[in-house]
């Protein structure tokens, strides 16, 4: 019984586990801590790039995959909610627990800088996912697919404030509108 419940638990996580944000969020990180740590020596930066590497792509998978799962949720700004504040509130407040456990500093100013690249990224992850692209499972292409789409998605979400403030008057019009009926 104990048994067939952790088999259920380790099946829904490799369900969930998104490969594809995994391998992305690995190379990128890990190639920004070889670069950091060039000067420091070839084993002690072989080792932080590998753990690095094994805790981000573990992490980083799970983390998409719970975004992916919210896309599904049956109110779409209750699953965006998910995608940009919940599962990367999740992915902050673990990572801040783990700093804590060590013993490591976290000074604010680098909170504050960790907190920011996590909403842009986050918000970035909800524009590319609501557009098909970096998802697994039988909702995903290729891996090929989804780089000719980069370009044209990294266009398009540098353009979504502007779109964003140049439809906010007709959004608050229609707004009023609703409350004037109701």
């Amino acid at each position: 019984m104990i048994l067939s419940g952790i088999r259920s638990k380790l099946n829904w996580l490799a369900l969930c586990w998104n490969w594809k944000c995994a391998l992305m969020s690995a190379v990128a990180r890990s190639t920004v801590y070889a670069i950091a740590m060039a000067r420091g020596g070839l084993r002690q930066g072989v080792a932080v790039i590998g753990i690095e590497m094994l805790y981000v792509t573990a992490t980083a998978g799970l983390y998409a995959g719970l975004q992916q799962s919210a896309l599904g949720l049956r109110q779409r700004r209750l699953g965006d909610l998910a995608i940009v504040l919940g599962v990367p509130g999740l992915s902050q407040g673990v990572d801040w627990l783990l700093h804590r456990a060590v013993g490591a500093p976290m000074p604010q100013r680098a909170l504050l800088s960790v907190c920011i690249f996590t909403l842009v990224s986050a918000l970035f992850h909800r524009h590319v996912m609501r557009q098909g692209t970096f998802l697994t499972g039988c909702q995903g292409g290729t891996m090929a697919e989804d780089f000719r789409r980069i370009p044209l998605l990294v266009f398009s979400f540098a353009l979504w404030p502007v779109k964003l403030l140049r439809t906010l008057p007709e959004r608050l019009g229609r707004s009023e509108e609703a409350k004037a009926t109701a």
